[in-house]
């Protein structure tokens, strides 16, 4: 898994925000999109594209986008 295919496919779950806010730093709690329909898409897309099950308090426990990805790279 890349982290850039990673940042990418993080991305494509937010209408509004631009791709260029998205790097492995970004804290994504404090984006203005932020919610919790936002944080279901990134569930689902760790489900769909990574075949890995995130739960939603682990998912609030990541303050950035690459603790998602090393949250995922551990359950691969």
């Amino acid at each position: 898994m890349e982290m850039t295919e990673f940042i990418k496919n993080f991305a494509d779950q937010w209408d509004e925000t631009e791709m260029e806010v998205f790097t492995p730093e970004c804290e994504f709690h404090e984006l203005e999109e932020w919610s919790s329909l936002v944080g279901l898409a990134i569930l689902n897309m760790c489900a769909k594209k990574y075949n890995v099950k995130v739960l939603p308090a682990e998912l609030k426990a990541c303050v950035t986008i690459q603790n998602v990805f090393d949250l995922v790279q551990s359950k691969l």
